[in-house]
């Protein structure tokens, strides 16, 4: 049984784009997991992803484009005011305007850039360069 999904499966697309493979399964498949694949393939660091159905579930199969170098949860989801990202970006982040920040907003997911530009907060889900 898996206590974080969304942990396993950037764990998997981590070390399958190490071995330099094409596609990568990601099971179970949420929500979530969804969007946030929508939200890499959106900022180009993973292709297109397709939903498939089998006897014990769904799952989703990704295809690797080779653009991440790391990516992975931030536990614990800290809460983040619409002013306290450069905090977070300097932690997580290599350097200034490389990568990208997932956040949930009360507008549904998006990147850290987009909820400066809204100027509102949310948690921090994930991080990705």
């Amino acid at each position: 049984m898996l206590n974080d999904p969304l942990a396993n499966a950037l764990s998997i697309i981590n070390n399958k784009e190490k071995q330099g493979q094409d596609y990568c399964n990601l099971k179970p498949s949420s929500t979530l997991l969804k969007n946030a694949l929508e939200i890499l393939n959106k900022e180009g660091y993973v292709g297109t992803f397709k939903e498939n159905e089998d006897s014990k579930g769904n799952w989703l199969k990704v295809n690797l484009i080779g653009n991440v170098n790391s990516t992975g949860v931030i536990k614990p989801r800290f809460s983040i005011t619409k002013g306290g990202f450069e905090k977070y970006e300097k932690r997580y982040l290599p350097a200034k305007n490389i990568g990208i920040i997932i956040v949930s907003t009360s507008q549904g997911l998006m990147t850290h850039t987009k909820a400066k530009e809204k100027k509102i907060g949310g948690r921090l889900i994930a991080y990705c360069y």
